[in-house]
């Protein structure tokens, strides 16, 4: 008697992980799914003031902007350098798969960078409602 509820629980036992783990492949597409992933890969001088190459993917149907921001670290006193740059909506491709923007950031009006600088980037998406999400910050030296 003892060996027959023994192997009723080790079965049920089996069932219930069979099931927790088709339940887990059924949600797996749902969070593959999900994207809006961003990456900072380079950060270069440019002729109109500092370039990101960023790696992103993102859902599909999203109206948003990628942005980019950098501050200069090393500034001496009250040098305080940083530049700004966006790709707008329709210039993003959003199909769950990676993609690479480059970011054309331009300096504030008294803002320089030169080789050397140590700065820290900062990249996320924007959208209509004023939301930030995704975001990503790097340390870099140029």
């Amino acid at each position: 008697m003892k060996s027959s509820r023994l192997r009723r629980r080790l079965a049920g036992a089996a069932a219930a992980a069979v099931l927790a783990g088709t339940g887990v492949l059924v949600a797996a597409p749902a969070a593959v799914a999900k994207a809006n992933i961003l990456a900072i890969d380079k950060v270069s001088l440019h002729e109109s003031g500092l370039q990101v190459k960023v790696t992103y993917s993102c859902d599909v149907d999203i109206n948003h902007q990628l942005v980019a921001n950098a501050l200069k670290l090393n500034g001496v006193g009250h040098e305080v350098s940083h530049a700004s740059g966006t790709v707008k909506v329709d210039k993003l491709i959003c199909d769950f798969r990676d993609h690479t923007a480059l970011v054309n950031l331009r300096p504030a009006a008294v803002s320089h960078f030169a080789k050397g600088d140590k700065l820290e980037v900062n990249v996320y998406y924007f959208d209509d409602d004023g939301f930030t999400y995704a975001q990503q910050t790097k340390v870099w030296v140029l």
